[in-house]
């Protein structure tokens, strides 16, 4: 089993490594615009980071001020390895720190199951196009600790 650590990061101390595992994700393999893939909200956005080992960054993702998941990125190598459902625990884990009850995320239609597997429901609504690929908008209410 491969081992990992998440950690919550700031913007400005990580933006070259959350730019990095999103480039290779995002634009190299799935062809979105790098002019679509930084969309100038990073900075606003609670930041988690998966690494490896020995430091090498293999995940992120982001959670919007409103209660939005995304940029959920892992890389090829590390897929099936828990690193997503990791990401996403630790995004839930600091929504329900600043009150969040819910959360949304505009999934790619391909990854729904894996957002299913971890309790996200489909909203009503067709899907849509975003840069070109197909999404559905899914949420999760959240629960919290008494």
């Amino acid at each position: 089993m491969k081992r990992f650590f998440i950690r919550v990061v700031s913007w400005s101390e990580a933006q070259l490594d959350l730019l990095a595992v999103r480039h290779e994700v995002f634009v190299i393999e799935q062809k979105v615009p790098e002019e679509l893939e930084i969309d100038g909200l990073d900075g606003e956005c609670e930041h988690v980071l998966a690494e490896d080992v020995v430091g090498k960054v293999i995940g992120t993702a982001r959670l919007l001020p409103e209660g939005r998941i995304g940029r959920v990125a892992v890389l090829r190598s590390w897929r099936r390895c828990g690193v997503g459902a990791a990401l996403m625990r630790k995004l839930e884990g600091e929504a329900v720190r600043k009150g969040m009850s819910k959360l949304e995320l505009h999934a790619q239609s391909s990854q729904i199951p894996f957002y299913e597997k971890i309790g996200y429901i489909m909203v009503e609504g067709e899907e849509f196009l975003d840069a070109g690929i197909a999404h559905r908008l899914m949420e999760k209410k959240l629960q919290f600790e008494v």
